[in-house]
């Protein structure tokens, strides 16, 4: 169960820097408390003060214990639920990774929005929820059941809509690139700034049509979200 604390607590073990870097920026934008390490060397001595209400582990990681060998210690203490994140051709891994009762898979390349869905299905099971919401000024918005609202009027956004104001909403004062939200909210890495643009421009007027400008761009590096 949850540990008192206000967010669920995950660790994040994944030795690709871009892939943790943005899984983690996802996490944390929807109400986790997240613990992102590059190999499982200091897993123990990260989890020793607050243990983990679930981990996501890569399985190969080149360096200390892998995927497996972090996964049957948190088991055997906690029974911390377990997500492995594994290549798509590992069919061992995969049936491995059952047997020492992962509780999912999720196969690489993946989207951030599958494994957000899949870690959300994983705590409802173990009776954990992140139940949080972003509050900025009038603005009010529900992480688990993804509402918005401005003024108390609920705002209609679409999926990827609610997911960039999300994140905006998460660090407000704080502007995200283009090429961050891109690699947040859709898991690309290539440079596309006009599909930000398209999403956000849409965005902008459906939560302003309830109150002040609160989007703004960031001239030269994105948008922010005013506190």
């Amino acid at each position: 169960m949850a540990s008192g604390f206000e967010h669920p607590r995950v660790l994040l073990v994944e030795d690709d820097d871009t892939v943790r870097e943005g899984v983690a920026a996802a996490l944390t934008a929807n109400g986790y408390d997240v613990v992102a390490l590059s190999d499982g060397t200091r897993v123990v001595e990260a989890m020793r003060l607050r243990p983990a209400d679930v981990a996501v582990l890569d399985v190969g990681l080149p360096v200390g214990p892998d995927g497996f060998a972090i996964a049957a210690r948190l088991r055997s203490g906690r029974g911390t639920p377990v997500i492995f994140l594994t290549a798509a051709d590992a069919e061992e891994d995969r049936l491995r990774g059952f047997d020492l009762g992962a509780d999912d898979y999720v196969v690489k390349p993946f989207s951030v929005r599958e494994l957000m869905a899949r870690l959300q299905v994983v705590l409802r099971r173990a009776g954990i929820a992140a139940g949080s919401s972003l509050r900025v000024r009038d603005l009010v918005i529900d992480l688990v059941d993804r509402e918005v609202r401005r003024n108390g009027a609920l705002v209609p956004l679409t999926p990827l809509e609610f997911d960039i104001l999300a994140a905006l909403a998460s660090t407000p004062g704080r502007p995200w690139s283009k090429r961050d939200l891109l690699a947040h909210v859709w898991g690309l890495e290539r440079y596309a700034p006009h599909l930000v643009e398209v999403h956000v421009s849409s965005l902008r007027r459906k939560i302003e049509q309830n109150g002040n400008r609160l989007l703004s761009t960031a001239r030269g590096i994105g948008y922010v979200v005013s506190p």
